[in-house]
């Protein structure tokens, strides 16, 4: 099989002495409500090996899950439009809590409460260079929303893709039902975090970082949600 990377990105990366093969999965747009099963069976199955690893995007997986917002459910209040206004307008991977709506649902996953010792700490922080502590505070769940904005695709300006749930049991679930190893991996130009990952897998969370850390997935319209992982022989 051919290798495929995207624009930009390279086959190869070196991790710990060891090379690997990235290979860029290219499928159709991801609607929500389909099975990651058969997206899997679909896509993985007719290239896939023993020993190779899939690096799965969040966002297919929370899709097909139909972890969704509506914009038309979140009422944006008085204190998310100005909260919002003292937040960055983007955050490391795309649009956070600087847009209003964002700001809402970081208010009604974690209470305003929260929201505000957020916002206090983090504003005390940045003047002394230390960035994301709203985040940290506020939790995973509003970190990892995606969505809201129509920079890549429209059809996500009105909904907001929430990170997927039980990453680690969806993991083990493709891997007991297809046999493919895999991670869950909210990745971007910025950063990189394991969500969740198959139980045999044996590379620590660090390596399977530096695996994906140039992003190979991209973060345009590249529709590669899937890298296929393989290690160089």
């Amino acid at each position: 099989m051919e290798f495929v990377a995207n624009e930009g990105k390279k086959v190869e990366i070196e991790v710990e002495g060891q090379i690997y093969l990235r290979h860029a999965i290219k499928t159709r747009f991801v609607k929500q409500g389909e099975n990651y099963l058969k997206l899997f069976e679909e896509y993985v199955c007719p290239i896939y090996q023993k020993g190779d690893i899939i690096a799965s995007s969040e966002k297919i997986i929370a899709l097909c899950q139909n972890r969704v917002v509506k914009r038309e459910d979140l009422k944006i209040g008085f204190c998310a439009k100005f909260l919002s206004q003292f937040a960055c307008q983007k955050n490391r991977g795309g649009y956070g809590v600087g847009q209003a709506i964002n700001m809402q649902y970081a208010i009604n996953q974690a209470g305003l409460g929260k929201v505000l010792l957020a916002s206090i700490l983090s504003g005390i922080t940045k003047l002394f260079g230390i960035k994301g502590v709203f985040y940290k505070i506020v939790g995973q769940e509003i970190t990892g929303l995606d969505g809201f904005y129509d920079g890549a695709w429209p059809e996500y300006r009105d909904i907001g893709i929430e990170i997927p749930e039980n990453p680690n049991g969806v993991c083990d679930e493709i891997q007991t039902k297809l046999g493919i190893s895999c991670m869950i991996v909210d990745s971007n130009d910025f950063g990189q975090e394991i969500l969740g990952k198959s139980s045999d897998i044996t590379l620590s969370e660090k390596q399977l970082k530096a695996l994906i850390k140039d992003n190979p997935a991209g973060q345009g319209k590249q529709t590669t949600p899937l890298i296929l992982i393989r290690k160089k022989v």
